[in-house]
This record gives C-alpha cells, structure tokens and sequence, in this order.
C-alpha cells in the first residue's frame, strides 16, 4: 500500500436488497435491485447526508452498481465501480443447494486460516483477500482525508475486513448475518485498516 499520509474513511455497505436469475442455486449472477433494495438505498444515503461523503464507490456486479447509482444521485456525487469488491465466486459450483458440502468445507478451511484453500474453478481465500485489500488500498489513495461510500457484497466483506482490521479478531463477523446496506466504518492510513464500527454491535463499538 502506498503511504497514505492522512486516512482516508470508508464506509463499507451491502448493496440493496436483489433478485437474481437463479436465486435458488449457487450462481455468480449480478442480480437486480427490488424496489426493496431501492429504498433501502435511498435510507442509508439519507442518513449519511451530514457525512460529507465525497464519492460512492462499488464492485461490478449490477446490484452493487445499482446501488452506487441511486445512492450518488442523493448525495450529488460519483458513482464508479472498481475491481476487487465483488463477493466470492462459486466457480465449477454453480448450480448446486446453498447450502453444498464442498463449498461449506472451503469456508471452513478459510475461518481456520487456511487460506490456500480453493473454491473449486474459484478463488483461494488468500485470493479473495489480496484483491479486496487491493481495491480499498486503491480507493483510498484517491480520498485521502475523505469520506466515500462503498458497496460491496455481503459474505466477501465478512470474511475480509476483520482480518485487514488490525483492531479487531478474525473472527468477529463470524455468526452475523449482514443485512442490506449494514455499513461498516473502517479508515485506511499508513499504518494500515482500523474497523471503528460493525453492524450489529449494540454501541457501534468493535475494540
């Protein structure tokens, strides 16, 4: 990571509410906002009006781009979607139950720290993490001292963010459940990734 002289603060938020072709199945489909998803969008981009958010920033998967649009139109800014942020993908797995064996197994293996471990046709966990680090890194050599909105995807941002968190254990998203557009606060200097906030936490406090 380049030197970041003054922190840059992102808040990292799961897109909207979706739809997806294959909803029933294992899929690395974009999806589509719902109307639902829509709204709870324009909410969270009404709530951070007094944030001074200075862009929206999203993955390229179309619910995450959705997202970022109806929220930059509230807030008077860009949108811009950037490699990196999306959820993992399910590789030579597609098409099977949610809630697949192999596919848990690898999961497993990731919360153990065994990082090396491969999502068949997919990612290795060690994969996932270098590029979702990449992409904030990047985001936030270009809002030093700033404020932006993020969305990304639920799973990818649990898994990645406690274990870039030099504040907080690996396993502190482990057993939450991230609803649409929970918003992490996470800031990004030199010294690294401190999470100042976590959905879920009664007095927004993770230390």
């Amino acid at each position: 990571m380049s030197d970041l002289q003054c922190p840059a603060t992102l808040l990292v938020s799961r897109h909207g509410d979706a739809d997806y072709p294959h909803a029933k199945v294992l899929s690395d489909d974009g999806g589509w906002l719902t109307d639902k998803g829509k709204a709870q969008v324009r909410d969270l981009a009404e709530s951070l009006r007094s944030r001074n958010v200075a862009a929206v920033w999203t993955s390229r998967l179309q619910r995450a781009v959705e997202s970022g649009v109806v929220a930059a139109e509230i807030l008077g800014v860009r949108a811009t979607a950037i490699d990196g942020l999306e959820e993992f993908s399910v590789g030579a797995l597609a098409g099977r139950e949610h809630d697949d064996a192999e596919l848990n197994g690898v999961f497993e293996a990731w919360k153990a720290g065994h990082l090396g471990t491969f999502i068949p046709g997919g990612e290795s966990g060690r994969a996932v993490l270098d590029r979702y680090r990449a992409a904030l890194e990047e985001i936030s050599d270009q809002h030093r001292g700033e404020t932006v909105l993020v969305f990304t995807h639920g799973g990818v941002m649990s898994f990645c963010l406690p274990r870039m968190g030099h504040n907080v254990r690996d396993d502190l998203a482990a057993q939450r459940f991230l609803p649409n557009c929970a918003v992490a606060e996470i800031s990004l200097d030199s010294d690294g990734v401190t999470v100042h906030s976590w959905p879920g936490r009664a007095d927004r406090s993770v230390v």
